[in-house]
């Protein structure tokens, strides 16, 4: 178990370092499009580095899902998660140290946080709940037992990266309520701490759904029954 919540902490750890660290050290020259393929890229890395140990979290909505869609024990679910948030957290850490030591830094800023202004609370939830909802269906899918071996990696990462460049405008993209943690704590953006729940609330339910709406509806299609 310990070789397996290193995993998760490690994982999770390089999710937020390419992702959030992406987008604050050279978010300005990169943009959405090399943000978005960071956070996809870092969780293909991961997954295929440590994803065999752990099954390759990352994300607590994600060990919720597959709780729910009956993939994951539900008894080690909570040491998971506070895997997943202290690799996060220490991550963020690192970004921040890094951002802090740029000659004439003023701060951080919003330093990646996840909030809703633009875009108003009800906008916010949905794209949260859905895309979740979307990414759960896709690992549950590559990841089943008549998937093709070895390209479930492949099309997690992408479709994290597709996630991204759909919902940077909207919330700035968590679909991983470890990420908001990490990055809510650093901001200097009141709202991130405030707006926080909505962070966990979201991907959680729309990865919840995903897990019983595989178990029910497709996984009995897939298992030929």
């Amino acid at each position: 178990m310990s070789k397996k919540l290193f995993s998760e902490f490690i994982g999770t750890f390089v999710l937020v370092l390419f992702g959030c660290g992406s987008a604050v050290l050279a978010g300005d020259h990169i943009g959405f499009a090399g943000v978005s393929l960071a956070f996809g890229l870092s969780v293909l890395v991961m997954a295929y580095a440590v994803g065999p140990i752990s099954g390759g979290h990352f994300n607590p909505a994600v060990t919720l899902g597959l709780v729910a869609g009956g993939k994951f024990s539900g008894k080690d679910a909570i040491p998971y998660i506070v895997s997943q948030l202290l690799g996060a957290t220490v991550s963020a850490g690192v970004i921040y140290l890094i951002a802090t030591g740029k000659s004439g830094s003023t701060g951080v800023g919003d330093f990646a946080a996840n909030t809703f202004s633009t875009y108003g609370l009800c906008a916010a939830f949905l794209t949260e709940a859905v895309l979740t909802f979307v990414f759960l269906i896709v690992i549950l899918g590559s990841t089943a037992k008549n998937a093709a071996a070895g390209f479930a990696p492949i099309a997690i990462g992408l479709t994290l990266t597709a996630i991204h460049l759909v919902s940077i405008p909207v919330t700035n993209t968590s679909v991983n309520p470890a990420r908001s943690f990490s990055q809510a704590v650093f901001s200097a953006n009141p709202l991130a701490l405030s707006q926080l729940w909505l962070f966990w609330l979201a991907p959680i339910l729309g990865a919840v759904i995903a897990g019983f709406a595989w178990r029910f509806l497709f996984e009995e299609k897939s298992s030929g029954k």
